[in-house]
């Protein structure tokens, strides 16, 4: 059977996408790796101011401490995007999109770890450490995290969502990501680069896989198209209103 070149388009504009967004990632990879010197400048000054901010609180350490360990990808991956992903389809039927979902989580997290393993950059050097993490500092594991788990949980329940949920969820997920961001940096176990390359990482990976994803083959005559999305299918050529096996739905 030949491919459907709507499916084709999809996966090539999915393809372009993630290319787009990650090759900001790729030029911060190499600077890092070639230690260039304007990146590690900034780097070193951003993370030197913040992790003077921090020893001045130790509330404010205490609060940053938490938020790490909240945030961390065993917790999200393992805890609340399985919790959101039972909920979703047993309440409201969104099978494909949740199998979708579990499944971007689950690549995004293997794709940032072996980034962190191909860059190997060292984390900052301080002297009087607030914190301490393990492993290579390239991409902010947190961020790359904590932005695709926000990323596809919005567009996970996006069809159940009201209109100020389609901007509240949206809301709260980009200040999660932001906070993550700062925490990792003001504890010190970040340079300012790892987390912007962790949160351009996260929005390739769950943009490029929904744009890849959310629409099935188009059924040669029967004028249906499938859209995942929706976990339902339509007809062009269907009218409701001669349908006696099933009741009409309103829109959604």
């Amino acid at each position: 059977m030949p491919a459907d070149p709507t499916r084709r388009r999809d996966l090539l504009r999915a393809a372009a996408l993630g290319a787009v967004v990650v090759l900001p990632v790729v030029a911060l990879a190499v600077a890092v790796r070639g230690e260039s010197g304007t990146v590690v400048r900034v780097d070193q000054s951003v993370v030197r101011a913040a992790t003077d901010l921090t020893r001045t609180s130790d509330g404010l350490r205490t609060v940053l401490v938490v938020w790490q360990e909240v945030f961390a990808a065993r917790w999200l991956n393992l805890l609340l995007v399985p919790a959101v992903c039972v909920w979703a389809w047993r309440r409201h039927g969104l099978r494909d999109r949740v199998l979708w979902a579990a499944c971007t989580v689950g690549v995004g997290w293997l794709l940032q770890l072996a980034a962190k393993g191909i860059v190997q950059r060292t984390r900052p050097v301080i002297e009087d450490a607030v914190a301490h993490a393990p492993g290579s500092s390239f991409p902010s594991g947190h961020a790359a995290n904590t932005t695709i788990v926000a990323v596809t949980l919005t567009l996970l329940l996006w069809p159940v969502l009201g209109r100020r949920g389609r901007v509240l969820l949206p809301l709260t997920g980009a200040v999660l990501v932001v906070l993550t961001a700062a925490d990792r940096v003001l504890l010190g176990v970040h340079h300012p680069s790892d987390v912007v390359a962790g949160v351009l990482l996260g929005l390739a990976v769950a943009g490029a896989s929904y744009v890849g994803w959310r629409r099935g083959p188009t059924h040669p005559g029967t004028g249906t198209t499938h859209d995942p999305g929706d976990d339902t299918t339509h007809d062009s050529t269907h009218d409701p209103a001669r349908d006696t096996s099933h009741p009409a739905h309103g829109p959604s």
